[in-house]
């Protein structure tokens, strides 16, 4: 089904917010649009939000299997604006955004839906789940010069770091249970990557509820929101699989001259198997077996 911008989805929005899970992908633009898509479909999400300019094409078999949106991704804050609109719109409801180009995994994710992963994020007492953004980039550059290849997707499998968050309301003291995590290629060219943008956590998978809010770092204003844990064990966490960063170091003309290839002695084929990310540590399976 499609809509013609925002505001007409919200007003007939019961059909696709009946049932939880609820996908949010906004597409940026036209790179593997339709195998996001499909990908989440796959996954188990019972509603899947395409977010996208109207000249967009989708392929014709998603058509009826997604809720197009009209949308223009360009504008300040339009992420943030849709993410929190349809939080309003679904209260209860678990809910998980992303972008083109980016592939949810969470631990055992071949066999179980993610359905029956936040049933278990739920009976935990959680309503929010840590997401690390694992950079994906095309192993050679010439033949993919946007830096995207399913076929031939490289990760790093090291050179992940965490540091503490601190709270400037609290004398800087570090916040509880939150973390400040990088790496990737955000890491490794950190000069072509402004500052507030090279952290690799994001607060993507969410139980929506009245007067919670998206913010620009991607978390959440609800501070428990954003742990990686609870208090008394590890809980679950998932990684988000991105062609995102590679594309824009490559499209931007003050980085693509300085990048031949993205390899480096710590890449490693992606497997697009959950498995090799828990090997790698870029995810936890908590108490989850």
């Amino acid at each position: 089904m499609q809509y013609s911008g925002l505001e007409a989805f919200l007003k007939q929005a019961g059909p696709a917010l009946g049932d939880g899970p609820v996908a949010m992908v906004f597409c940026e633009d036209e790179t593997e649009i339709d195998t996001t898509l499909r990908h989440h479909i796959q996954t188990g999400f019972r509603s899947v939000l395409a977010f996208m300019p109207p000249q967009f094409s989708l392929a014709s078999d998603l058509r009826t299997r997604v809720h197009r949106i009209d949308y223009n991704l360009t504008a300040s804050g339009a992420v943030r604006h849709a993410v929190n609109a349809v939080n309003e719109a679904g209260p209860g409801l678990w809910m998980f955004y992303c972008y083109n180009a980016e592939y949810l995994f969470y631990p055992f994710c071949e066999t179980r839906s993610v359905g029956e992963m936040l049933a278990f994020h739920a009976e935990e007492r959680r309503d929010a789940m840590l997401t690390y953004v694992v950079d994906l980039y095309a192993g050679d550059l010439d033949r993919y010069p946007e830096a995207v290849s399913l076929d031939e997707a490289y990760l790093d499998r090291s050179g992940y770091y965490a540091l503490a968050r601190n709270d400037p309301a609290n004398h800087n003291h570090p916040k509880e249970r939150q973390l400040d995590f990088f790496g990737g290629l955000r890491w490794r060219y950190e000069e072509h990557v402004p500052a507030e943008r090279r952290k690799i956590d994001r607060i993507s998978v969410f139980r929506a509820r009245p007067g919670l809010h998206l913010r620009a770092d991607h978390t959440f204003d609800d501070e428990e929101y954003n742990t990686y844990a609870c208090p008394w064990h590890h809980n679950l966490t998932a990684a988000l699989v991105s062609f995102r960063t590679a594309k824009a170091l490559k499209r931007n003309p003050g980085s693509t001259f300085d990048i031949g290839s993205f390899r480096w002695h710590n890449s490693a084929p992606f497997e697009w198997h959950s498995r090799q990310l828990l090997d790698l540590g870029l995810m936890e399976p908590g108490q989850w077996f």
